[in-house]
């Protein structure tokens, strides 16, 4: 068993503030070791191969997710969703299947309001890569979820991921992966800030990958204890000179929406909603807002076909 392994076999027996608060220790020292790869790695800017550029000459692509780890969060969506409705946004909201109750009438809320549902794993318990075996019985529960929920997204719970094996999902795109995040449990980032097509034996088998590229909330907000966006507007201006793609992953399940004093693992959503009216108003009209959905057509039917022939 790995490092990772055995930190997942222990991490129940691990009070949750003793955790974060062992997180919280080792921030200074991987700035310091990766304060040339992180919140930027300069190298990741490179263009896919004959790269025709995004939909409408658009300046870069900009999609929002949300993944759903605990009942809280799952309880926060609608309000999250009603932020992101009034600024003129979309996103997907990813759910992990048997970790908490779920409402049916939530995600189909989500949908008929314009938005994307995707699945977050099966248990959120850091052991969906940790076998073949484990990962074999629990892609085919995973795939009767992303059937009945009539999603063709996915979601890695921690960012944990087998390249070669996710293919087997019967999904279209999925996020497992980043262009550079040490913090990560699985710290190996992708090195790019575009998607990228994951292959199964031959194009067009396989899914899209949809890295994420800006930090997550819960490392800014949680474990670094940021009090301001500055990262977020620092790195999404990298990605906007650079043509890429600007992909954000909050959680509802760690933001604040009493306006009261957060709590130990919490930060206010008007840093998220800030965020959100700084690409509106900084960027009007020279980026390529879309759903993952329409990114994987994007890819598939239109940049791979054309890239082929």
């Amino acid at each position: 068993m790995n490092l990772r392994g055995i930190f997942y076999s222990l991490k129940p027996l691990i009070p949750r503030n003793i955790q974060i608060f062992l997180r919280q220790q080792f921030v200074p020292m991987k700035l310091k070791y990766h304060e040339n790869k992180w919140p930027i790695d300069r190298e990741a800017n490179r263009h896919p191969e004959s790269w025709p550029g995004w939909p409408d000459n658009k300046r870069f692509a900009f999609l929002l997710m949300h993944d759903v780890d605990h009942q809280r969060g799952h309880d926060n969506c609608l309000k999250l969703l009603e932020i992101e409705e009034r600024a003129g946004f979309r996103s997907a909201f990813n759910f992990v299947p048997e970790r908490y109750a779920l409402s049916g009438e939530i995600r189909n809320e989500i949908v008929k309001r314009g938005f994307e549902i995707g699945v977050h794993g099966l248990k959120h318990d850091g052991k969906l890569f940790s076998s073949r075996k484990i990962f074999e019985e629990r892609a085919l529960k995973i795939n009767q979820y992303l059937k009945d929920w009539k999603t063709d997204g996915f979601s890695s719970p921690a960012m944990l991921h087998n390249l070669e094996w996710m293919p087997a999902l019967n999904m279209k795109y999925a996020t497992s992966t980043f262009d550079t995040d040490p913090f990560e449990p699985q710290p190996d980032g992708v090195g790019t800030i575009f998607p990228f097509w994951v292959p199964q034996n031959a194009f067009p088998k396989g899914y899209l990958e949809v890295p994420y590229t800006l930090p997550q909330d819960f490392t800014l907000y949680i474990i670094m204890k940021e009090r301001n966006i500055n990262i977020w507007k620092k790195k999404l201006d990298w990605i906007a000179e650079n043509g890429g793609m600007a992909l954000v992953n909050t959680h509802p399940d760690y933001m604040n929406f009493s306006g009261g004093k957060p709590g130990r693992e919490e930060y206010p959503v008007g840093y998220y909603a800030e965020f959100l009216e700084y690409v509106k108003n900084e960027y009007k009209n020279q980026y390529w807002h879309t759903s993952f959905s329409n990114m994987a057509s994007f890819w598939s039917d239109g940049y791979l076909k054309n890239l082929k022939k």
